[in-house]
């Protein structure tokens, strides 16, 4: 079976964020999968998704730190500055962090490992809500 549905995540302020949660309480269905994946697209071009540590809050904390220091603000070199110094540098980390992650669906639940979230890489000062697109398939 397929099913695809438009989620909402709240706006938040610029950093990563652990979603897992929010990603799962929007998605009730995915109980009824006993096997099968989930795609998640952010149809945005200054945020991104990926999946790394879920509990040590310093973990996104330090890729935040990285990111900044790795693709600065201001760099002479920049063209597209007119939406502000955070833009261009959100659509760079945007393209190396990536704009989907697929996982696996197990016992109608996420097949995440122990330590592992799925994280909304905000990658503006003011970003606002993002839309994500969520894809399922599988057995029910």
């Amino acid at each position: 079976m397929w099913q695809q549905k438009t989620l909402y995540l709240s706006a938040k302020k610029r950093g990563f964020h652990l979603i897992t949660d929010e990603i799962e309480q929007q998605l009730p269905q995915l109980n009824d999968y006993s096997v099968g994946l989930l795609h998640l697209f952010i149809q945005h071009t200054s945020a991104s998704l990926t999946l790394n540590e879920n509990a040590d809050p310093t973990v996104r904390t330090d890729m935040e730190s990285h990111f900044n220091r790795y693709v600065p603000e201001n760099a002479p070199y920049y063209r597209h500055t007119y939406e502000g110094s955070d833009d261009m540098p959100a659509h760079i980390k945007s393209s190396l962090l990536g704009a989907s992650v697929s996982i696996p669906i197990s016992h109608g639940r996420l097949a995440l490992g122990t330590w592992q979230g799925i994280y909304l890489g905000e990658h503006r000062d003011f970003g606002g809500e993002r839309r994500v697109i969520a894809t399922l398939q599988g057995q029910v």
